[in-house]
């Protein structure tokens, strides 16, 4: 019987070193968007997607983010004796908002150790992880980590939400190898890669800092080996629990906002104070001011990065068949230019499932090729 999923983990206790010296006093996942934490953005998320309880995993350093989700005895009582009911309801709701507690990772030996730190809060249920460094916004329609809860829910295996990124990104990212399609958006995938260079890696889809993984995960990262910078990585366990049961990648919708890099940091600011009617005026005003002019029209949406698939298993039948077609073609005559040019189309297009198959047709033209 599958387990709803009712907690998340939410590592917290990086340094912070690329927002220095800002950072030497103040927790990264404090810093506001607007007037607003990071990280409360990130259990707002996490919340309104039906989380019930959060696992904040800091260090000694990070006590002003258990700080903000507690009571503040003195400050309630100044904002009722100034009659100040705006504030007070704000903060009384950041209190009450979800059941929060925290464990100290009290070594930093990377992503996978901190989710093991939260070993006994999870228990045996499957569990959301959030990392704080990732903001998505699906303005009217479900969460990121909601998104992947409703996978889980159907499938009973965990899952990792990746977007397409650009080229000279992808070492940044752990990067999935799907093995079949599901859905347009849904993949099973055969592994994963930490951080791989740009010609080692079997796609461009990254994780974007959500997953809702099974308890079994904890069995891979109690013996895991320590791999990219020396750390144990959350992306390596999961690759090892792939071997041995399913796991699958959801393409997700929203904006995500990498806000541990000044550039999304500052993108953030400017796009969440225009989407505030208490901020969008002032936002614009600054705009305008630096010398940029006021449009009515809306501003052309950024263009995202399609999917590409470099290196592939056999996606599916369908795709075991296109496969097994050109082998047999090209055996005895020279591939039709047009098949190239549809196979790529269905890489630009950026359906998972039309990657997918489309790079496995252009694997199988180039083995045929070859011959």
């Amino acid at each position: 019987m599958k387990k709803k999923v009712r907690k998340a983990v939410i590592p917290a206790a990086g340094f912070g070193t690329r927002f220095l010296p800002a950072t030497k006093a103040i927790p990264k996942e404090m810093l506001p968007i607007v007037d607003i934490p990071t990280i409360q953005y990130i259990i707002e998320e996490a919340v309104a997607s039906g989380i019930e309880e959060i696992c904040l995993v800091t260090n000694s350093y990070k006590q002003s983010i258990e700080n903000h989700f507690d009571r503040s005895f003195e400050l309630e009582e100044k904002l009722k004796a100034s009659n100040d009911l705006k504030h007070l309801q704000m903060i009384e709701d950041i209190t009450d908002m979800v059941n929060v507690v925290s464990v100290r990772q009290k070594t930093p030996k990377g992503l996978g150790h901190a989710i093991l730190c939260a070993r006994s809060f999870v228990g045996d249920e499957p569990f959301a992880v959030l990392l704080g460094d990732d903001i998505v916004v699906n303005r009217g329609g479900k969460g990121a980590i909601r998104q992947l809860m409703d996978v889980y829910e159907d499938t009973g295996a965990s899952v990792v939400g990746v977007q397409p990124v650009a080229d000279e990104n992808i070492s940044k990212y752990g990067i999935i190898a799907p093995s079949k399609a599901i859905t347009d958006r849904i993949m099973e995938v055969a592994h994963f890669v930490e951080k791989p260079a740009f010609e080692n890696a079997p796609s461009n889809m990254a994780i974007l800092g959500r997953y809702v993984l099974s308890p079994d995960i904890f069995n891979k990262l109690e013996d895991q080996k320590a791999g990219k910078g020396n750390e144990i990585q959350l992306t390596d366990a999961i690759d090892r629990l792939a071997k041995e049961e399913a796991v699958y990648a959801c393409q997700f919708d929203g904006n995500r906002y990498d806000v541990g890099d000044r550039k999304g940091f500052l993108q953030a600011q400017v796009e969440f104070a225009l989407n505030r009617d208490d901020t969008k005026e002032a936002m614009e005003d600054i705009i305008e001011a630096l010398g940029y002019i006021k449009s009515d029209k809306p501003a052309p949406a950024e263009e995202k990065p399609a999917c590409k698939i470099f290196k592939t298993s056999p996606v599916n039948e369908a795709a075991a068949a296109s496969k097994k077609a050109f082998q047999t073609k090209a055996a005895t005559e020279a591939v039709e230019p047009i098949e190239a040019a549809q196979a790529i189309e269905g890489i630009q297009n950026g359906s998972l499932e039309e990657t997918a198959i489309a790079s496995t047709i252009l694997e199988a033209e180039k083995e045929g090729c070859q011959k």
